[in-house]
């Protein structure tokens, strides 16, 4: 990944989950998706081995400029955003790969929930979200929780949080009722084209 020039920007996002907070950069932190759930995980990325050494740090998925990072423990999201940032803009600043090449080896295997989502994802809601250019895509799934993003004109598009609550959430629930948690990790500022 190329050295960008000038001071990082990161916004920090609370989410509905009170131990899961987005941050997203203003520049590509990993060409590509990874949900990161252990130190062992992490192994090999001096980005992940860094956050994963801030304590209460349980989780990062990582996805192009957008980090979701969960937390384990009681410790406040200014606190544990401030230790963060200074790991984001320290591994981001030497320049050099952050992410092992190989890390998505590392891991889980696709389990059925996922060809259930998916499949429910193309008969059900993409045809809906086409009529307006839409579309989602499963990027992951960590125990009940399903990791999500949105592109076409669903991406930066002012009603996606509409649309994911009421629409994509009710479905897939009903549909697969293991799923109790959807997060969106879609960096929707880089939306081109949304509906509305």
């Amino acid at each position: 990944m190329a050295k960008e020039t000038g001071e990082i920007q990161i916004a920090a996002e609370l989410q509905m989950d009170p131990f899961v907070c987005k941050f997203v950069v203003d520049r590509k932190v990993y060409e590509g998706f990874y949900n990161c759930r252990s130190k062992a995980m992490a192994e090999g990325s001096p980005l992940l081995e860094a956050l994963f050494g801030i304590p209460d740090i349980s989780e990062v998925l990582i996805s192009g400029s957008t980090l979701t990072i969960k937390k384990a423990g009681d410790d406040d999201w200014p606190v544990l955003a401030k230790k963060i940032g200074m790991v984001l803009r320290e591994k981001m600043a030497a320049g050099g790969p952050m992410i092992a090449p190989d890390v998505e080896k590392k891991g889980p295997a696709v389990k059925d929930l996922q060809k259930r989502i998916k499949e429910v994802f193309e008969t059900e809601i993409n045809p809906g979200l086409a009529s307006h250019g839409g579309s989602v895509e499963l990027m992951d799934i960590q125990g009940t929780t399903v990791y999500l993003t949105m592109s076409g004109g669903c991406q930066g598009c002012a009603s996606a949080g509409i649309t994911l609550r009421n629409g994509i959430e009710q479905i897939l629930r009903s549909r697969v009722p293991e799923v109790t948690e959807i997060v969106d990790v879609t960096d929707h500022g880089a939306g081109d084209s949304p509906y509305f």
